[in-house]
């Protein structure tokens, strides 16, 4: 009996504690919209991205017109670095936990999850012809669209104008002459290439065009398709050969290997006068404007030169299609998701990252206002083909070999055959069973 009255009171006194509870008075949602400001909203839709400078800004402008236009719904943007974006975009797929909304290049590295059955097909959601056909594409696979394109970018040699005017250097249109420019200026004690080469892909831009200036327009087509020449064509062993030879040159800063261009390490060298060139996209303006915007006063560019007796131009450009936004199959508010996405990928949006971040659209009717990025553009424009990027265009194990091998000719650890030779043998393990 006792026993029952005991336990009788302590339910009266929790059931007491509930009903007071009830009558105060709700604290505000500790969530937040892309504007910083609390929302009470009743869905949340969150998206991954790698957006820094006044793209991250046009992205946050874009969520807050989504959001006016959706009450009650809340956009959680979430920034990473590009390289750790990767590794923790894969694991929350394969974890069955990623966003609603996810940044992507398009190309093979999309692939693999579609292939999965991990992002939504948006083809009957969206008006294709909204944008290029040239950056839609690599969002495309067995006419399916599992993607929105935002911007495209081109890979260019920017250098300091005020150090080249210093030393007479003229912007070079062969690599005969590009040697000699790197001589000069080593010999003057700056270094001719900033490079920051922990995170592997930079240094891809150099075997890219090494190897297409040398073996032509149709190389990686062939090898990636397996319809002619391997990546242990002769023209890939040229191109590391040529990576070995600037690297023996001292055309790089010392340690390239170990700097991280995710923190600057590179650009800093530019900033401070010690490096003269360096090979970038063009999303490097919109991080100067960030960074250092009276850099931009000495900037200027130039399209990776031509190799005498190989069958590439400068007309071929190394480029790509990024940001493209997909929507996760998992999300419980793909409806929501798609909306977004079109907002993210709306002329307002792309007219906006064109004019303040350097963005060249990849949506069409936008109009440049800004001088420099005119000039990019008509790059594009004139360009008579585009190497898009082989670590998002490859199959995974096959973009790994890729990058490890191209690291391991910066830092003079394999040869220029055997790094060819892993990279086809990965190729036919990968690509040829599919």
């Amino acid at each position: 009996m006792f026993k029952f009255l005991k336990r009788g009171k302590l339910f009266a006194s929790i059931l007491l504690v509930i009903l007071l509870a009830a009558c105060q008075p709700k604290a505000p949602s500790t969530n937040t919209s892309s504007s910083g400001k609390p929302n009470s909203g009743e869905k949340t839709l969150t998206v991954w991205h790698i957006e820094t400078g006044e793209s991250e800004v046009a992205l946050k402008n874009a969520a807050k017109r989504f959001e006016e236009k959706h009450p009650g719904v809340t956009v959680k943007l979430v920034r990473y670095e590009n390289d750790p974006y990767k590794t923790k975009l894969s694991v929350a797929m394969g974890g069955g936990n990623p966003p609603d909304v996810f940044h992507s290049w398009g190309g093979g590295w999309l692939k693999n999850f579609v292939d999965a059955g991990q992002v939504m097909d948006i083809t009957n959601k969206i008006d294709k012809d909204n944008y290029l056909e040239a950056a839609i594409s690599p969002a495309t696979y067995d006419g399916k669209i599992y993607g929105v394109p935002v911007g495209m970018d081109i890979v260019p040699v920017w250098y300091n104008r005020e150090i080249f005017e210093k030393y007479n250097l003229k912007e070079p249109k062969t690599y005969d002459e590009f040697l000699e420019i790197i001589k000069t200026l080593k010999s003057k004690g700056i270094i001719p290439l900033a490079l920051a080469n922990k995170t592997k892909w930079p240094g891809s831009f150099y075997m890219m065009y090494l190897a297409e200036r040398i073996g032509g327009k149709d190389l990686f087509n062939e090898a990636f398709g397996r319809t002619g020449r391997g990546f242990d064509d002769e023209a890939y062993v040229q191109a590391a050969r040529k990576i070995q030879e600037l690297v023996k040159m001292g055309a790089f800063p010392e340690g390239v290997n170990g700097l991280n261009y995710d923190t600057g390490q590179s650009r800093q060298l530019l900033y401070t006068g010690k490096a003269a060139m360096t090979i970038d996209g063009s999303w490097f303006l919109g991080t100067i404007r960030k960074e250092m915007p009276e850099f931009e006063e000495k900037l200027g560019f130039f399209m990776f030169p031509i190799i005498e007796g190989g069958k590439g131009t400068n007309k071929d450009i190394v480029g790509g299609v990024s940001p493209v936004y997909s929507v996760s199959e998992k999300s419980p508010n793909k409806d929501l998701a798609v909306e977004l996405i079109k907002e993210f990928a709306s002329k307002e949006t792309a007219q906006e990252m064109a004019n303040k971040a350097g963005v060249i659209s990849a949506v069409k009717g936008v109009k440049y206002e800004d001088g420099y990025i005119k000039k990019i553009n008509s790059v594009l424009e004139n360009a008579e083909f585009m190497q898009t990027y082989y670590d998002q265009t490859l199959p995974t194990e096959v973009a790994t070999e890729h990058l490890d091998t191209t690291q391991a000719l910066f830092g003079l650890s394999i040869t220029p055959e055997e790094a060819v030779k892993r990279v086809e043998q990965k190729a036919k393990e990968v690509i040829e069973k599919k």
